[in-house]
């Protein structure tokens, strides 16, 4: 998990390198429940809960504008979305193909979590708002 924090701006993208930009597609629409706002080759932008957005690019773009980034396989990337409904978003994300890595409880910082590994290996964090 990370936190950012700015004075004079916000986080407005987080990009996540997929395998297939198609199939991360398809999976954060259905399990975030929206349409993305762009959808071209080489990225898909979704609208995250709470503001910013969810790019998808396809790692084989990422490693000609960063060579070796990706040559260890593990997760890379976690996103932690604070939600009104936990619930949904992980019965969603284990409906399209997500592995439970730690079901919805308590966490010692005070709020309720969820975490799932989505198709490309990212970890997924689903917390109930206003628990911290």
């Amino acid at each position: 998990m990370f936190h950012v924090e700015h004075r004079q701006g916000s986080l407005d993208l987080f990009i996540l390198y997929v395998a297939d930009q198609g199939r991360a597609r398809d999976f954060y629409a259905s399990v975030l429940d929206v349409a993305p706002s762009l959808d071209v080759p080489g990225m898909t932008e979704l609208p995250l809960p709470g503001g910013g957005r969810l790019g998808l690019m396809p790692e084989a773009g990422i490693h000609r504008l960063l060579p070796g980034l990706l040559e260890g396989r593990g997760p890379r990337a976690e996103l932690y979305l604070r939600v009104g409904r936990p619930e949904a978003l992980l019965e969603r994300a284990l409906a399209e193909g997500a592995g439970l890595l730690s079901p919805l409880g308590p966490r010692d910082w005070g709020e309720e979590v969820a975490y799932v590994l989505d198709p490309d290996g990212h970890v997924l964090a689903f917390a109930r708002a206003g628990r911290a």
